[in-house]
């Protein structure tokens, strides 16, 4: 980490951040048996933004401006609307172990954006990289035990979830330096949620016949996966930087396998594991090479 003394309060950020993310795959997985994933999606969206309204008025975060209403509204549609309805119906065909695996991918898709839309350059060796991850998630869509067919539509779901997240890492960054990186996670997670009030009607009619396990696990999923991390980040941002701060979260896909196979007896073949493997060291090289540029 470029010789940067790591102190114990960034360690735990570095922790909090990577297990809360990665634990979000399993949970969704045993919420799904009770809840429809658009209705999961809407209840974790709407609490959290209850939640980051409450800290937005005590931090007094001033409203966004008019102009930037609709950007802001449409990155939060893509970021959080897009991202968690598809990586939740995607978790009914493949496992969350899988399903963080591919999430992973993101950054291979943020560098595809900048070039099409930012006019950045993508080295051979990045080329190379996307080429070996996309490797790596054909061979994790045909080693599951599952039908194929069933898989690979769970495949194209999340990896459609990794596009929408995209999106809003990549055109987020004028936004981020106007507003601040906690008053704009505010306004996107709340855009996102605005679009998912639809659902709300219905979803709370299965919170009348979930288990109290499932309810906890929206719960869990609302305040601490969709909330907390963003903190933390922020504040390993801050003290370290982006580049240094994001490359620990490719820890996320081996601690949510880990998390998967005690929460749910998740086991996945040595053919996943290989092709998760490449897929992590192919978007390793792109992100690398994208923080060395």
């Amino acid at each position: 980490m470029h010789n940067i003394k790591i102190s114990k309060s960034i360690l735990f950020a570095f922790g909090v951040t990577i297990f809360l993310w990665a634990s979000a795959f399993p949970v969704i997985k045993l919420a799904l048996q009770d809840f429809k994933a658009e209705h999961l999606s809407a209840l974790r969206l709407i609490i959290g933004s209850i939640l980051l309204c409450i800290i937005g008025i005590i931090k007094k975060v001033p409203l966004p401006h008019l102009k930037d209403i609709p950007f802001i509204l449409l990155l939060g549609f893509c970021g959080f609307t897009v991202y968690h309805t598809s990586l939740s119906i995607g978790e009914y065909y493949v496992s969350a172990g899988i399903a963080s695996l591919l999430v992973s991918t993101t950054p291979i898709f943020s560098a595809l954006l900048a070039i099409l839309f930012l006019k950045e350059k993508f080295s051979k060796f990045a080329w190379a990289g996307s080429i070996i991850a996309f490797l790596g998630v054909v061979l994790i869509s045909i080693g599951n035990e599952n039908k194929i067919t069933v898989v690979v539509i769970g495949v194209i779901l999340i990896l459609f979830a990794s596009l929408g997240e995209s999106v809003y890492f990549v055109f987020q960054k004028r936004y981020l330096d106007k507003y601040g990186f906690i008053p704009f996670t505010i306004y996107t997670i709340v855009s996102g949620a605005i679009f998912m009030l639809f659902f709300l009607p219905s979803s709370y009619n299965e919170i009348q016949t979930a288990s109290t396990t499932s309810l906890l696990t929206v719960l869990y999923l609302g305040i601490f996966p969709t909330v907390i991390p963003y903190f933390a980040l922020a504040f390993t941002i801050q003290k370290i930087g982006v580049a240094d701060a994001t490359i620990s979260l490719y820890l996320t896909p081996a601690v949510s396998i880990l998390l998967a196979y005690v929460l749910l007896g998740e086991i996945p073949t040595l053919i996943v594991i290989g092709g998760g493997i490449i897929t992590l060291i192919g978007v390793s090289m792109v992100a690398l090479k994208s923080n060395n540029n």
